[in-house]
């Protein structure tokens, strides 16, 4: 039987307000037979006119929208009705709620893209929805964000991939809205674009601001468009390039087009001009072969002029969203571009001071989106990675600014580490995975002007290893300066492993090889240190740091392809830590370590790290657990090597 008009608003409201699961549970059953019974579009038209609540419409669109969406379609004739009255519909009612009007435009996007290749009377009939769209454009700006609205909604339906439908059908519906209306959508929403920035946006104009930010999606629906189908991982942010068709080129190549964006950047207030940012990371990932290399070469000095003014004046950066994108936009420039075409581009100077400035800025200012911080360091390892293939003449200036961004990096993680415990917040530490990243990514950039890193590095482990054992000694223990000292050593550890592990066969030398041994020195002097607290203290973030120094140390210094050149073990000098303090068990002399070291590496492998365990008193579980880990649990062979290093001992 038909259903009571009240009754119907009733059940909308136990939906989508209701509080009570039976009753949440029976409305859902009552409307979902009313989606499959043959009143359900007059009854769809009686709430949409009707309906004294937003929900009432709400559910209206939706019974639509399911309805459209089946399997087996409605007449075309019928399609064409619905989608022709919810147009009159929310041009007749601007004002509907935006959720209900968001979900009404998606229904006549749905029934555009699933009617693509529908033909009636000899025409395409539902192609017309741009011809359509333009008659909203010419109403009120209630009416201008409605048509824009459903372009928006339109490019980012037909970019939807819907897996209970054949994909060839899908890609051929993409390919076909590609060729035809999808560059001239772009071109509207840029024209539109120009005609806003030309007039003078107030702050409490929230009409414009909304045109204004339904305008930038729809430019980013139309960038985000998957050109080619190959439906792109959006987790692998670094690695995306946008394939712009080759008949956009007149576009891209067009300076206004760039300049329109940084312009609405300046122009816009945070929310949106986060969207403009957003706009131009695409702009800049803009594939390479659409340009020839005079064209690429002009492209990238308008983007590069255009991160100089937003350096200049960072005041909008302070919004933590706008500064993300703009982290973006950095690392975008360095995966599309070469390092070689950089130092070319005129600004290139002073722009990549200001650039390691805000860099510096960035790190310090450590608790300020933590999130951004991997694009930064991402722009730096590209860049310093790129060095060794540069071959121009113009100088890249890395030599100058990488040992800052490294010092910045270490120096800003130590000065957390008191506030993080003083304050309780989140500890970084505890997020490994970020960590880790991090520092694989710091570790390509350390290893430029490598001796800067390293003197720094050594200075900062031996200060606060000997403040650590002062605090040890001292009569009346502070716990908390303790624990403060603990998580910087922590860092130090994680900071050795990561520049020791960081060592390329073809790029080192024997100097560096003598730094690592310095700072190698100090970690393994620094883990007896640890061990004479045991039992009656220790630290789990020092001991994690340590094994991953271990598993770094082991994968760049042992192993049977480890090449007999490597002084590591010559240059390894006592540090400014008190020998006799450190070896609880007898005063090994680690230059004898290093010796025996040499001398197994080619029989026992990684098993060597035992010897210099048991000879200079390690007796951390931890690191005993990691090392029969190595050794797959062999024991006999672990008791062969106790027995001789014990035999060898000095």
């Amino acid at each position: 039987c038909k259903l009571h008009f009240q009754k119907l608003e009733v059940l909308c409201n136990h939906l989508y307000e209701g509080t009570d699961l039976a009753q949440r549970m029976q409305a859902e059953k009552v409307l979902l037979e009313l989606i499959n019974s043959p009143e359900c579009l007059s009854q769809c038209q009686l709430l949409l006119e009707q309906g004294t609540t937003s929900y009432a419409q709400l559910l209206a669109a939706t019974c639509l929208s399911k309805l459209v969406s089946r399997a087996s379609p409605l007449p075309v004739e019928q399609r064409i009705d619905i989608r022709n009255y919810i147009l009159n519909y929310v041009a007749s009612q601007p004002k509907l709620a935006p959720f209900v009007m968001q979900a009404l435009v998606q229904v006549i996007a749905k029934i555009t893209k699933l009617g693509w290749f529908e033909v009636l009377k000899d025409q395409l009939i539902f192609r017309d929805i741009t011809a359509d769209v333009k008659k909203f454009l010419q109403g009120t700006v209630d009416h201008y964000i409605i048509g824009v609205m459903i372009l928006s909604e339109l490019t980012q339906e037909m970019n939807l991939v819907d897996y209970s439908r054949p994909s060839a059908k899908h890609r051929k519906i993409a390919t076909s809205f590609r060729d035809t209306s999808l560059k001239d959508i772009l071109m509207l929403a840029c024209s539109l674009l120009k005609e806003l920035l030309a007039k003078p946006l107030t702050i409490q104009d929230r009409q414009q601001e909304s045109l204004a930010m339904h305008l930038l999606k729809l430019v980013l629906n139309c960038l985000n468009f998957d050109f080619i189908g190959n439906s792109a991982d959006e987790s692998a942010d670094d690695l995306c390039t946008v394939q712009i068709p080759t008949n956009w080129r007149t576009i891209f190549l067009e300076p206004g087009t760039l300049d329109l964006f940084f312009d609405l950047y300046h122009s816009l207030p945070p929310m949106l001009s986060q969207l403009a940012l957003s706009c131009l990371v695409q702009f800049a990932s803009t594939r390479r072969s659409l340009f020839s290399n005079p064209e690429r070469a002009k492209y990238l000095g308008n983007l590069i002029k255009g991160v100089k003014q937003i350096l200049e004046n960072p005041q909008g950066l302070s919004d933590p969203g706008t500064y993300h994108e703009f982290c973006r936009f950095l690392a975008r420039l360095k995966t599309n571009y070469q390092l070689g075409e950089l130092v070319m581009v005129k600004d290139y100077p002073e722009v990549i001071r200001l650039i390691a400035n805000f860099t510096i800025t960035s790190l310090q200012h450590w608790e300020f989106a933590p999130n951004s911080v991997h694009y930064l360091l991402t722009l730096w390892q590209r860049m310093v990675a790129s060095v060794p293939f540069v071959k121009t003449a113009e100088p890249h200036l890395l030599d100058t600014y990488a040992p800052e961004i490294t010092k910045a990096y270490i120096t800003s993680r130590l000065d957390c580490v008191p506030v993080v415990i003083r304050d309780g917040l989140e500890d970084p530490l505890d997020d490994t995975a970020t960590v880790f990243q991090q520092l694989e990514q710091l570790c390509t950039v350390s290893r430029c002007e490598y001796e800067k890193t390293c003197t720094l590095l050594v200075q900062l482990f031996d200060q606060n290893a000997q403040n650590y054992q002062k605090l040890l000694h001292s009569s009346s223990r502070n716990p908390l300066e303790i624990t403060v000292q603990e998580g910087r050593l922590a860092w130090l550890v994680y900071f050795v492993g990561t520049f020791v592990g960081g060592r390329l066969t073809y790029t080192s030398t024997d100097e560096h090889d003598a730094m690592d041994g310095e700072l190698s020195c100090r970690v393994f002097q620094l883990i007896s240190l640890m061990d004479a607290q045991l039992p009656q203290s220790s630290n789990e973030k020092v001991e994690l740091a340590i094994l991953w120094f271990l598993d770094q140390f082991r994968k760049t210094y042992v192993g049977d392809q480890l090449q007999h050149t490597s002084k590591v073990n010559i240059y390894c000098k006592p540090c400014k830590l008190k020998q006799k303090s450190l070896c609880s068990n007898g005063p090994a002399n680690i230059s004898c370590i290093y010796k025996l070291w040499v001398h197994k590496i080619y029989s026992f492998n990684s098993s060597v790290l035992l010897t210099v365990t048991h000879l200079c008193g390690f007796h951390c579980i931890s690191l005993i657990t990691w090392l029969f880990c190595i050794l797959n649990r062999e024991e006999e062979k672990v008791r062969c090597i106790f027995e001789e290093a014990a035999v060898n001992s000095p």
